[in-house]
Formats: C-alpha cells, sequence, structure tokens
C-alpha cells in the first residue's frame, strides 16, 4: 500500500491546473517562468510570463512603461492606455495556458484573481527565408518556406494578394498543441475536399505532431502504401500555384514545407520551372523523367532476368563483351546485383546524413574508389557497374525526394521477381503496382487520373504541357466550385491593316 500511496502523490503535480494560482504554482520550479508585483502610484498588479519567449524589450518598452501612467488604475484603463490593438481580457483557464505558453504576458489585478490581461509579446527565433534546399530553381524564385508559420503564409499571401484567400488554423497534439493551417480560396476549392481534410485533422488523437511530414502519414488515404498521397514542397510559388488551380494547402509551424492535396501521381514528376519554359521543352523534360524513372525501376532486373533465364535475348556482338565482364565473378546475377544496389544505397544514405562537404566527398570517392576495387577484384562485372550507376543517376531525375526514395526502394521487388521468374516476374510485379495504383486515391481522388479514369482535357498538363491557351480548364479531378481558367489573350491587328517595326 505504502508504494501505491507514494505513487499517487508523485502523479498529483501531472494533473491539469484548475485554477490560474494552481497554474502558476504548477509552473514557478520553472526557472524560465517570471512572476512578480509591479507597483506604481496609482496601480498594483501581477504580471507573469515565460522570459524565453517573450520579447524582453518589448516588456520594458510598452508594457512596464505604460503601466506606471498615472491614467491606469485598473485593468480597463490598461487595455485603453497600453499601445498595441490586441489585449485579450478572459477568465477562461485553457486559452490562457495556451497564450502564455505561446509568449503572451499575463497581467492580474491581483494575485488570486481569475480575470487577466493577455499581451502578445512572442519572441521569434529562426532563420531568414533562404534559397531552397529540395527543389532548387533554375527560372523561378528562389524564396523557400522556413520554420516560422506567420512568415510562411506572409510568403503565400503576397502571391496571392485577394481577399477570397481563406485560412483557418486548427491545434493539433494533446501535449504540442501544434499550429496547423488550411489555406483556399472560398469559391474555388470544393468544400467537400475541405470537409475531409478538416475532419481528418480534428479526429487526429495524438501527444505531439512536429513536421508537416508526419502529419501526411496520419491523414492520407493509404498509410501502409510506399507511394506519397500528398505533395509536400517548400516552394511558395508552387504552393500560390496550387491554390490557384482550387487545391488546398496545410502549414504546419515548426516545418519549412506545406502539403497540397489532393494530388496525383503525375505531379510528383513534374518541377515548377516547367512553367517557365516554352511548352515543347516542359513536355521533352517530363517525359524524359518518365523515362528516367522506367529505367531507374527496371534495368537492373533486366539484367539479372537476362542473364538468368533469358539469354538468347543477347545479340552476339554483345555476348562476347558480357561473358569476359562476368568471366571471373563467382556469383550469380541476383548476387551481384544486390552487392552493387546496396552498396549505392549505403553510399547515398551516408552522403545524406554527413555533413555537406564531407558528405559530398564520401559520395564521389567512395563511389569511384569501391567501384573499381569490386571490379578488379572480380566481385562484380563492369557492364553491371555502369548500368546501376546510370540506374542510380536517373533515380535523382525525380524533382521530388519523397516519391525519389519510393522509386528507389521498388527496385528490389522488381530485382527479386526477375531472379524468380524473370520476364514474367518483371511483368507480375508492374500488373500489381499498376492494380495498388489503380486502388489508390489522394483525399477520395484517383491517383494515377488523368488515365485512370480517363480525363482527356487534363492530360494538356499532365505527361506532357500544352501551351496556356489551350489550358482553359481547371483540373476536373479537384472538382473545383469554379472550373473555368483564365485565357491569356492576344492582341492581334485588325484585318487589311499592318502595323509596322520601328524599323521600317
Amino acid at each position: 500500500m505504502f508504494w501505491k500511496k507514494k505513487r499517487n502523490q508523485r502523479a498529483e503535480p501531472d494533473t491539469p491546473a484548475k485554477t490560474i494560482g494552481g497554474l502558476f504554482h504548477q509552473l514557478k520550479s520553472n526557472p524560465d517562468f517570471i512572476h512578480f508585483n509591479h507597483r506604481s502610484d496609482t496601480f498594483t498588479c501581477w504580471i507573469s510570463f515565460f522570459h524565453t519567449l517573450i520579447d524582453i524589450n518589448f516588456v520594458h518598452r510598452d508594457v512596464l512603461s505604460f503601466l506606471y501612467d498615472r491614467r491606469v488604475s485598473s485593468l480597463n484603463d490598461a487595455v485603453r492606455v497600453l499601445p498595441m490593438e490586441k489585449v485579450i481580457r478572459t477568465k477562461d483557464l485553457t486559452e490562457i495556458q495556451a497564450k502564455l505558453l505561446d509568449g503572451y504576458i499575463i497581467v492580474q489585478e491581483k494575485e488570486s484573481s481569475s480575470e487577466c490581461l493577455l499581451i502578445p509579446a512572442t519572441k521569434n527565433h529562426g532563420r531568414q527565408v533562404t534559397e531552397a534546399e529540395t527543389e532548387t530553381s533554375i527560372l523561378g524564385s528562389h524564396e523557400s518556406l522556413v520554420e516560422s508559420i506567420e512568415i510562411n503564409i506572409n510568403l503565400i499571401r503576397k502571391r496571392i494578394p485577394i481577399p477570397q484567400l481563406a485560412i483557418e488554423e486548427m491545434r493539433v497534439g494533446k501535449i504540442s498543441n501544434t499550429r496547423v493551417c488550411l489555406l483556399s480560396i472560398d469559391g474555388v476549392t470544393n468544400k467537400e475536399n475541405l470537409n475531409t481534410i478538416r475532419q481528418r485533422i480534428q479526429s487526429l488523437e495524438v501527444t505531439n505532431l512536429l513536421d508537416v511530414a508526419q502529419l501526411a502519414i496520419l491523414i492520407n488515404d493509404n498509410g501502409h502504401s510506399l507511394f506519397p498521397q500528398f505533395l509536400d514542397t517548400e516552394r511558395p510559388d508552387r504552393i500560390a500555384s496550387a491554390i490557384y488551380e482550387g487545391k488546398i494547402a496545410i502549414l504546419v509551424d515548426g516545418a519549412p514545407a506545406a502539403l497540397l492535396l489532393p494530388t496525383t501521381i503525375v505531379e510528383f514528376f513534374s518541377a515548377f520551372d516547367d512553367y517557365l519554359v516554352s511548352w515543347p521543352i516542359a513536355s521533352a523534360y517530363r517525359l524524359l523523367r518518365l523515362f528516367a524513372i522506367a529505367f531507374s525501376v527496371t534495368s537492373s532486373s533486366f539484367y539479372v532476368a537476362i542473364l538468368t533465364f533469358h539469354y538468347q535475348l543477347i545479340p552476339k556482338e554483345l555476348m562476347s563483351t558480357l561473358y569476359t565482364s562476368r568471366n571471373s565473378v563467382p556469383y550469380d546475377p541476383i548476387i551481384e546485383v544486390l552487392l552493387l544496389e546496396i552498396m549505392i544505397e549505403l553510399l547515398r544514405e551516408a552522403g545524406a546524413r554527413l555533413p555537406t562537404k564531407v558528405g559530398q566527398t564520401i559520395g564521389i570517392v567512395g563511389g569511384i574508389v569501391i567501384g573499381t576495387a569490386s571490379v578488379q577484384a572480380g566481385i562484380t562485372s563492369n557492364v553491371l557497374l555502369i548500368i546501376v550507376a546510370m540506374s542510380a543517376l536517373a533515380a535523382f531525375i525525380t524533382p521530388n525526394y519523397r516519391m525519389a526514395t519510393t522509386i528507389r526502394f521498388i527496385r528490389f521487388p522488381f530485382i527479386l521477381s526477375a531472379q524468380v521468374l524473370g520476364l514474367l516476374g518483371i511483368a507480375l510485379c508492374y500488373m500489381l503496382f499498376v492494380c495498388h495504383l489503380i486502388k489508390l486515391t489522394s483525399l477520395g481522388r484517383p491517383y494515377i487520373e488523368p488515365i485512370f479514369p480517363l480525363r482527356v482535357s487534363d492530360l494538356k498538363d499532365a505527361y506532357i504541357r500544352l501551351p496556356y491557351n489551350n489550358q482553359t480548364m481547371r483540373p476536373l479531378f479537384l472538382r473545383t466550385r469554379d472550373p473555368g481558367r483564365a485565357r491569356p489573350k492576344r492582341v492581334q491587328a485588325k484585318k487589311g491593316k499592318h502595323k509596322s517595326d520601328i524599323d521600317e
């Protein structure tokens, strides 16, 4: 019984405070919590705050100096005198606790008073707006999101300067109480999509939420799928473009990225710079990316299948080269391929986790040294080394990091299928992935649209990008309330009239 009593006694401080005095008693052991009595000739009050969360210069300059004013003798007088418009007067203990931890100052007339003033004095620490790290830009904007949600909203608002931009804020996490904002355009965004994502976020029962990638895992349609169902981006220009289309953007405080939803698989292979070049060049680059992805997924598995089961398909001119290359290799093709693929993944992971300068050196030197040494030692063939290197290079062409990770991972099921059934195994693996993609959805919308279901109008900005004059409608899968899109017009001279150039 003694240990049970001790256990209950130790659990008491963890219980939520029921009064503002109990809240201060719970917080007084924190060295950064300040609670003191402020006195002037006409007004006496108690002031409380966390000095690590507030701007202390603001407190002395814009709060304490005005509380010394002789016109201040009550909280009502303080509200009129303080030089800020957002002063909250409340008795709600939940709001008091939340605002205190957000960087607000609490002002009470008496220490035991349940009513108080909440004065915003938040001190913002964080890095400045810099260039995007994972989505580098050549032609477009070089600004990227940062960890402050206020700065991120500012970057988006200046690109969408319309009153219809709606921002809805929610809190997620029983302990972290993280701010989450939904951004959309009234009159354009589908209300069903907005209600669906709102319900999913509000129904979350988690203790903490620290990043937007964590939120994407919690609210996606299929948590067991390898494929990301929401597009994450750190570029405010891409976010603004998606919101104009009728999509929803999700920002999480502390995360330097945003989620765009719903989305399709094609959007993971398109870069925002595609919209800043002529349409033939943009279409060529998109097709190149799709070819590179197909090559990256199947090149190693084709090597295993052909050398294991279908060597008759090898041309006679190439057969001698392969024989010479594999003459000293003691392993089967599957072991040879797995050794090189795992080595490439180890080098990539080491380069990503080490500091930038060291990581680049490890990636380049390690790849050259280990690749050359493995060929000279007879562990792998030089032909396979070329194939695996080209496959790794092709995987880097994917603009989205999460999709690139998925592409690298699904190579291994194809390699194992090729070892078991050859080309038939590769075909069966393709069928399984296609069936999975057909069933997959993003916020209830088809994931591989416009291929399934077939929507010809959406093909204009999918695997290729047609001119802007041909894209007069927003994507059909978004089901926007305003399906029309502005079409640029060219001013043409009237018939029979010729406008001379400046040199004519």
